[in-house]
């Protein structure tokens, strides 16, 4: 079966003189899809063989073959999962009248692929918005890190037959190799800060064959871990929470250098400084340096007990020290709303003090902040809104009070500041580096600052977004900080890759999911599809006459459905929501393609 394989595959170049699917965009293994690019199923399905996804494996032993379906069992558009033996699944894929077989999970958290969005070659997860390749199965956006393996798929008498590896069908991804480091490059290419956008431009650097030096600069003890972790889950240990093990680094020659701060960057030299007194010189940088906790300048601040909420040390000593403890948290958007649902039912009493009368305001607006706001009270969360804090009062050096601006004192065993944070640029002062008013560096589209061979990726910085017709904004999600990272690590390597990504981004309260895609800064009017009161609606910010972003509680994939539908360059209109909010639906069906 598989010299018959080979041979088709010959005979079908050799006859049609392309591949069945071309894109014009450079190919590259895990790059993310330029906006310039152009979806051509091409050819038909009247050869005894066509053949469209490989895989890595296929050379292995532990093949298995098995015919699942006949050809017109799937409609053009339409994904499905067959069982191939005991061992897993795959993910038939029909679009353009050719078929891929890929991985049937995310590699994120393991959402059902199936009940994604199929749209020109992309499958887009339904949980949290990471894209794969139809094909190939490579990752093109975030969140996650890994692919989904690809496997070969062949047609034969009307029926459609998949190959598979055992070992990737029960991994379900595809964990790239990478080339050795050669002493022939010798460049060094450095990147400063170990989180997401961190991660992901090294893995992106050494999977597109960058064979020089490659170092990797923390301030953290750890290497970059699942940050958006820390405010669900307290009690998780760093280990569990590292987005790769030790030898990975040492497999791919990264040097991570752990706990340095660098103090400055001279770009005409390129060299970076470091708080030790080290320095490191660079061919390329890239500077993901992320924020760093806002703190309340007020008397009694250097209490014990007072805690931030920015790594796992801090995150466990929460967790450990608020049991049958009186909480108050300070701030009650995202961070401080997860770390109260966490606590609840675990601490005391849990207290949120907000300046907002309603959680997620600026985010999610009057009617979807009081519907989450009454989901926490029913959990025992109290609330005290539009207030600050004057002062923290102690015994014995150990926070026992906080008294907020109107003399109202709350008993207090632990309190969580959960304000917000800071750009930690301030050692680029002398840099050249241009940075706006709010501290956040200013790249292109291409992640690049004003400084040749600079580069800069995720809270810090204020970017070009396409979908926004390239107004500048800073976004601090998780995914928008590993395509940053990514697009960074191409254009290091002078791929002249565009930065395209619609923003999205996830919440998880007392087992509810919120799921929030596209850009809603300056919303004027939110429509609610659906019921507030069960939890099961998608919520429409509009922007003068535009859908600017949705969030859903209970109504999945829709936040995946609008991420696809504006990354196909359309856009959604406020009478069209008005007129019939589902009708739009119909052209991005979850499996859909349009």
């Amino acid at each position: 079966m598989l010299k018959q394989f080979y041979k088709c595959t010959e005979n079908i170049l050799d006859r049609t003189g392309k591949a069945r699917y071309s894109y014009i965009f450079q190919k590259r293994m895990g790059a993310s899809l330029s906006r310039k690019k152009e979806w051509s199923p091409g050819g038909d399905n009247s050869a005894e063989c066509s053949v469209t996804s490989q895989s890595k494996s296929e050379q292995s032993n532990d093949l298995v073959e098995k015919v699942v379906c006949a050809v017109d069992d799937l409609k053009d558009g339409e994904m499905k999962v067959f069982e191939l033996d005991k061992d897993g699944s795959v993910l038939l894929v029909k679009e353009g009248g050719n078929f891929t077989a890929v991985g049937t999970k995310c590699t994120h958290y393991g959402a059902p692929l199936v009940k994604g969005v199929l749209c020109k070659g992309m499958i887009r997860c339904p949980w949290h918005g990471a894209c794969f390749n139809a094909r190939t199965g490579d990752i093109e956006d975030f969140p996650g890190l890994d692919s989904i393996p690809a496997y070969k798929v062949s047609i034969k008498d009307g029926k459609v037959s998949v190959v598979a590896s055992k070992a990737e069908l029960k991994k379900n991804k595809h964990v790239k190799t990478f080339p050795r480091k050669s002493k022939e490059d010798s460049r060094t290419f450095v990147v400063v800060g170990g989180g997401g956008a961190g991660q992901a431009c090294i893995e992106t650097l050494r999977q597109e064959g960058f064979r020089g030096r490659l170092i990797l600069v923390t301030k953290e003890k750890h290497t970059p871990y699942d940050r958006p972790k820390l405010s669900k889950v307290l009690n998780a240990r760093a280990e569990d929470l590292l987005l790769r093990n030790q030898d990975w680094y040492k497999d791919a020659n990264v040097e991570v250098q752990y706990e340095k701060e660098v103090t400055a960057v001279d770009g005409e030299k390129k060299v970076i400084s470091s708080k030790d007194g080290s320095i490191i010189s660079y061919d390329s940088l890239m500077i993901a340096t992320g924020g760093r906790p806002r703190i309340l300048d007020v008397p009694g601040k250097n209490l014990e007990f007072i805690c931030q909420l920015r790594t796992p040390e801090e995150a466990n000593i929460i967790s450990e020290n608020s049991k049958e403890k009186k909480v108050v948290i300070i701030g009650n958007s995202f961070i401080g709303m997860e770390g109260a649902a966490y606590l609840a039912g675990k601490a005391h009493s849990v207290t949120v003090v907000g300046r907002t009368e309603i959680p997620f305001f600026p985010v999610l607006g009057e009617q979807v902040g009081r519907c989450l706001q009454k989901l926490f009270q029913e959990n025992g969360i109290k609330f005290v809104t539009a207030s600050g804090v004057s002062q923290f009062n102690g015994k014995d050096g150990r926070l026992c009070e906080v008294v907020l601006r109107d003399n109202q004192c709350l008993p207090a065993d632990l309190c969580i500041l959960g304000i917000g944070v800071t750009p930690s640029t301030d050692f680029l002062k002398d840099s050249g580096i241009n940075v706006n008013e709010q501290g956040q560096i200013i790249v292109d589209k291409y992640m690049q600052t004003n400084k040749e061979g600079i580069f800069a990726a995720g809270d810090i910085v204020t970017f070009p977004l396409s979908v926004l017709e390239n107004q500048e904004v800073n976004i601090g999600h998780w995914q928008i900080a590993h395509i940053h990272g990514r697009t960074a690590a191409l254009n290091m390597l002078g791929k002249n890759q565009e930065l395209y990504t619609v923003p999205f981004f996830w919440c998880m309260v007392f087992g509810k999911s919120i799921r929030y895609a596209g850009y809603g800064a300056g919303f004027d009017d939110v429509i609610i599809d659906g019921s507030l009161d069960d939890l099961q609606f998608v919520a429409y910010y509009t922007r003068a006459t535009s859908v600017v972003a949705v969030a859903t509680v209970g109504r999945d994939p829709v936040a995946a459905q609008f991420a696809a539908y504006l990354y196909s360059g359309k856009t959604l209109t406020k009478c069209e929501i008005m007129k019939d909010p589902k009708a739009w639906l119909e052209k991005v069906p979850p499996g859909g393609i349009y």
